[in-house]
C-alpha cells in the first residue's frame, strides 16, 4: 500500500501529526477501507524517508482514538466506522462555517494528599496575571465594572472558539459560546432550554454526579446507563427511550477510558435517529500524557446536537470561576428567548473575563498547558510506577494517561471502610470512588482515588508506600 502525505513545511506542526491527520483522514474519506492492514513502522518509515518514531507516534494516536487496531504478529489494520451521517464533502463544507455522595469537602490535612482533582499551582503566572490585571483595573476602563454581556465578553468568547477549534477539534462560532461561573449554573440553564421538550436524560454509571443531581432538582428523571471498556452502553441508551445524555469520552469520569471514533460515531447516529441531544463533558480534554489530546465528540461531525461543555478550572483555576458551554445552532433561539425572558445578568467576573481574553490572545494559556501536562506527566508516571513497585499483584490501575486521577482497585480480604479508616490513620488520602454510582453494581470493588496533580512529586513515592503498609503491612 503506498501513503503519500504532502508535508506542510510552512507549518509548526510536527510531522508525525501530520501523518496521523492524513490517514485519519484518508479512513473517514473511504480511501483506506475496513480491514485494511497498513504498512508496518518501519516499512513507512522507509518509503517516507522518516525515522521510526514519528511513524509509531501517528499509529499509536490513530490507535487510541479506534480508527485502527494492532493485531498481535499481525499489524495495524483499518477499523469500521459506522456509516456517517454527513458525506466528507459536506464535513468539510460545514468546518468551514448518588447515594453516597459526601455532603461535606473533607477538611482533613493529610501528609499525603492524593486530592483526586488538585491543581498544581506552583506554575501558575502569579507575575503575569497580576500585570494583565492592573492593565486592565484602571480608571479609564471603568465600564467594565459595569454589567457585561449576559452571554459572555465577546472578545473571550472569540479566544475561546478559537482555542477550542485548535486544540479540542471543536467547530463553533463565537455566537454558540455561553459563559457563566461554574457548571451548575450552565447545567442550569441548558435544564430550562431543554426542559419543554425534555423530561428524562440518561447519564454514565458510574459517572459525575453533578449532572445527574443537578437535572433532578430541576424535575428531570435521571436513568442511568451502564458503561462497556470503551465508554457508555449505546445500545442501553436505545433501550432506555432517553433523549437526552451526558458523556465524557475523551477522559471518563471515574474510570478514565476513551471512546474510539467508531462509538462516537454511534453516539452521534443515537441522538440524530431519536432527535435528541448530548452533552459533551470535557472537563480535562487537554490533559493527555502520551499521545495527542484526543480530539472533541463535538466536532467529529457537523450540524449535530452536541452542548460542549468545557472551562479554566482545570487548565489554569477554579478560583477564576470561568467556564462555558457551546450550543448547537438549534438550541440558540430558545436560548435567546430564555435570555430576554429570564433578564439573565453573567455570573462569571467580567475583570476575570477580561484578563483571560488577554492571556489567551497573547499565547499565554497555550504555553501554560504545555507546561502543565508536562509537570503533570512526570506525576502520573511516577505514580504509576510508584504503584508497580509497592503494590505489584495486589493492585490494579484503571484510567491512567490522562486526567488528574487513576483509580486504584484493590484486591483485599478488608471491608472498604476498614482500608478507608486505615488510610487515613496513615496520613494518606485516598477516597473512596463508591459514591460516584447511581446504581451500584451488587458485588462493589474496592476502588479508590488516586490524584497525582496536586501532590508534590517527591511525595508521590513514599505516599504510596505508606499507603500500602497501612492495607497490606508491608512496602
Amino acid at each position: 500500500m503506498l501513503l503519500t502525505p504532502k508535508w506542510n513545511e510552512a507549518t509548526n506542526e510536527p510531522q508525525y501529526v501530520q501523518l496521523y491527520t492524513y490517514i485519519k483522514n484518508e479512513i473517514i474519506a473511504g480511501r483506506l477501507a475496513e480491514k485494511v492492514c497498513l504498512p508496518s513502522v518501519r516499512k513507512l518509515a522507509d518509503s517516507l524517508g522518516l525515522s521510526t518514531t514519528p511513524v509509531e507516534m501517528a499509529y499509536q494516536q490513530l490507535l487510541a482514538e479506534g480508527f485502527i487496531q494492532s493485531r498481535p504478529r499481525s499489524g495495524y489494520f483499518v477499523e469500521k466506522l459506522p456509516d456517517p451521517e454527513f458525506s466528507p464533502k459536506e464535513k468539510r463544507q460545514h468546518e468551514h462555517l448518588g447515594w453516597n455522595r459526601p455532603t461535606v469537602r473533607d477538611a482533613r490535612n493529610y501528609q499525603y494528599d492524593f486530592h483526586m482533582s488538585q491543581n498544581d499551582f506552583s506554575l501558575f503566572p502569579y507575575t503575569l496575571w497580576r500585570r494583565l490585571y492592573n492593565q486592565l483595573l484602571c480608571p479609564a476602563r471603568e465600564e467594565d465594572l459595569f454589567y457585561g454581556d449576559p452571554q459572555g465578553e465577546p472578545g473571550l468568547r472569540r479566544q475561546i472558539a478559537d482555542y477550542l477549534h485548535r486544540y479540542r477539534g471543536v467547530t463553533c462560532s463565537p455566537d454558540q459560546i455561553v459563559v457563566g461561573a461554574d457548571q451548575f449554573g450552565l447545567l442550569s440553564l441548558i435544564c430550562l432550554m431543554l426542559k419543554p421538550q425534555l423530561e428524562r436524560i440518561g447519564v454514565e454509571n458510574p459517572g459525575y454526579l453533578l449532572y445527574a443531581n443537578t437535572f433532578r432538582q430541576h424535575g428531570y428523571e435521571t436513568v442511568p446507563i451502564s458503561l462497556t471498556e470503551d465508554g457508555i452502553d449505546v445500545s442501553e441508551l436505545y433501550e432506555s427511550q432517553v433523549r437526552l445524555a451526558v458523556v465524557s469520552p475523551s477522559h471518563q469520569y471515574p474510570r478514565g477510558m476513551i471512546m474510539p471514533v467508531s462509538k462516537r460515531l454511534q453516539l452521534l447516529e443515537w441522538a440524530q435517529n431519536v432527535n435528541g441531544y448530548i452533552i459533551e463533558d470535557d472537563y480535562d480534554g487537554e490533559f493527555r500524557y502520551h499521545g495527542r489530546p484526543i480530539p472533541a465528540l463535538q466536532g467529529l461531525l457537523p450540524q449535530n446536537n452536541v452542548i460542549y461543555m468545557g472551562g479554566f478550572a482545570q487548565v489554569m483555576a477554579p478560583a477564576l470561576g470561568i467556564w462555558y458551554i457551546v450550543l448547537p445552532s438549534s438550541l440558540l433561539d430558545v436560548y435567546y428567548t430564555l435570555l430576554r425572558d429570564t433578564l439573565l445578568e453573567q455570573s462569571a467576573s467580567r475583570l476575570h473575563q477580561r484578563v483571560m481574553e488577554a492571556f489567551m490572545q497573547n499565547g499565554h494559556l497555550e504555553k501554560h498547558v504545555r507546561k502543565m501536562r508536562s509537570l503533570y506527566r512526570k506525576k502520573h508516571d511516577a505514580l504509576l510506577a510508584a504503584v508497580q513497585k509497592h503494590f505489584g499483584e495486589r493492585a490494579a490501575v484503571i484510567g491512567a494517561d490522562a486526567g488528574f486521577h487513576v483509580l486504584l482497585r484493590v484486591y483485599s480480604e478488608r471491608s472498604e471502610e476498614e482500608l478507608k479508616r486505615l488510610a487515613i490513620q496513615a496520613g494518606v488520602r485516598a477516597s473512596s470512588a463508591a459514591f460516584t454510582w447511581l446504581k451500584p453494581p451488587a458485588d462493589m470493588p474496592k476502588e479508590f482515588f488516586l490524584g497525582f496533580s496536586g501532590i508534590a512529586l517527591d511525595q508521590i513515592e513514599p505516599g504510596i508506600a505508606a499507603l500500602c503498609q497501612a492495607w497490606f503491612g508491608d512496602s
